[in-house]
């Protein structure tokens, strides 16, 4: 078995990384291309992959072929590989709102398909994946995908109607989070603390809270509610909060990115 990355970015890196570290494959079973050799040259000294100088090289050898590259330039990718591409190998796009039912129709003709949307998080094993599948893809593929995706962090499946919406709650989120620990963290460089510091109390209270709705199972608002103790400095925030329409501002924004992803 070969994979094959389409792409060699940080979500491709993350990919092989997450892959390598849990032994799932070996360097050599990994081959990848990307548009420039700097960047080829960086991800083959980096895990020990192959590297290849074209999309089409990448296509021919690979059984399973990841499409990492936005979706501007999906159309372009698949033209150069569309003839190499057979009924026996595997698919695998991870591009915001491009459908399988659109990949198909580039390919002209049927080809086992597997949707992703990944982010970020997975460069550091805590990734949150969404998976769908086309009719042509086997569960042992399907399975076997959901396995590499699991090497870097937690994989889901999910009716592809539902694509947007991940796009819009798990594949962008992590820079809105990554807003609200910088603004909270500006908070407390303007009371007294270090930066460096500031960051990371803003992070590491994050990180627990996440894991506390995680691990715990119960409601965000009875989480809040432990917190807030009766006219204490938590319940003050709190107001002020809401007085500013947090809650709206992040929903309108989850929104607004699930309509970009569906106008892709």
């Amino acid at each position: 078995m070969t994979i094959g990355f389409i792409g060699l970015g940080n979500m491709a890196k993350a990919m092989i990384g997450g892959i390598l570290e849990k032994g799932l494959m070996a360097p050599n079973e990994i081959i990848g291309t990307a548009a420039t050799e700097e960047t080829r040259k960086k991800v083959a000294d980096k895990f020990g992959i192959q590297v290849r100088t074209s999309n089409e090289a990448v296509a021919k050898e690979a059984d399973i072929i990841i499409l990492a590259v936005k979706p501007q330039y999906l159309k372009v990718v698949i033209a150069d590989i569309m003839d190499s591409v057979d009924d026996k190998k595997l698919v695998v796009s991870i591009a915001a709102g491009k459908t399988i039912s659109w990949l198909s129709n580039e390919f002209e003709k049927p080809v086992k398909l597997i949707r992703v949307m990944p982010n970020t998080p997975a460069l550091v094993g805590e990734g949150c994946s969404a998976v769908c599948r086309n009719d042509l893809c086997s569960d042992e593929d399907y399975h076997f995908v959901k396995e590499l995706l699991e090497s870097f962090g937690k994989a889901y499946t999910v009716p592809e109607s539902m694509m947007d919406v991940v796009v819009g709650i798990s594949g962008s989120s992590p820079a809105y989070v990554f807003l609200f620990i910088e603004a909270m963290a500006d908070a407390a460089v303007e009371g007294g603390m270090p930066r460096k510091q500031a960051y990371e109390f803003a992070a590491q209270s994050v990180l627990g809270s996440a894991k506390m709705v995680l691990d715990t199972g119960k409601h965000p608002g009875e989480l809040k509610d432990m917190v807030c103790s009766p006219a204490g400095t938590t319940i003050e925030a709190v107001h002020v909060l809401e007085q500013e329409g947090f809650r709206g501002a992040v929903m309108d924004a989850v929104t607004a990115c699930i309509e970009k992803s569906k106008s892709l």
